[in-house]
């Protein structure tokens, strides 16, 4: 090797290096997660769309109304204002049937200012927790408008060495198939034939 060459050779060793430990610099750049948005996911009613109806019962005059409200509306009645926060019912293939709605109630004191009572989370069919109890108004859940998916996300198998492929493998060299998948029972091998009169003299 002559003096010339060794200078471009050893350049030609150090740019090899530097493109080598780029590309490992780029193949372990973490992913990033996208966060999840307002719009629904998996099919999933935004909460801004659903719709509560509460039933509110004023005590003074025993009259019961029905409220309809979006998440983050308020409805008032003189001294009180009922504001709903979200409200929820479970998938339809869970066990468990509810019915939730989180509400605020504020109501107005003799000296004007107002005083929030309740907040928190109602559900219709949980007795202790299904109904705001005031001197003057009560507040339950009724309804919440939502929908979700026909069904859940089905879990995805985990692949293995086993069952890599469900298709039938054609047959090699030795004419043997591989074992089909599912259920379906392989025929069985035909038994070998008897052995003639003149293997067995041979024998």
């Amino acid at each position: 090797m002559t003096k010339s060459a060794a200078p471009l050779l050893i350049a030609l060793a150090l740019a090899a290096c530097g493109k080598s430990a780029q590309q490992q610099n780029t193949a372990v750049a973490p992913v990033r997660q996208v966060p999840p948005t307002a719009a629904g996911e998996g099919g999933v009613t935004p909460m801004a769309q659903r719709v509560a109806v509460l039933g509110i019962l004023n005590k003074r005059n025993g009259i019961v109304q029905n409220v309809a409200l979006h998440p983050g509306q308020s409805v008032r009645w003189k001294d009180v204002i009922v504001r709903l926060r979200a409200c929820e019912t479970t998938a339809p293939w869970e066990e468990e049937k509810l019915t939730g709605a989180f509400v605020q109630l504020d109501v107005q004191q003799p000296d004007k200012n107002w005083k929030r009572v309740f907040s928190g989370w109602l559900y219709k069919e949980s007795p202790s927790l299904n109904v705001i109890e005031h001197p003057v108004y009560d507040v339950w859940p009724k309804t919440c408008e939502m929908t979700y998916p026909a069904a859940p996300p089905a879990p995805a198998a985990p692949a293995s060495s086993s069952n890599l492929s469900s298709a039938p493998k054609s047959a090699g060299a030795s004419g043997v198939r591989s074992k089909p998948s599912g259920n379906v029972r392989p025929a069985e091998a035909p038994a070998a034939p008897p052995p003639s009169a003149a293997e067995s003299n041979a024998t």
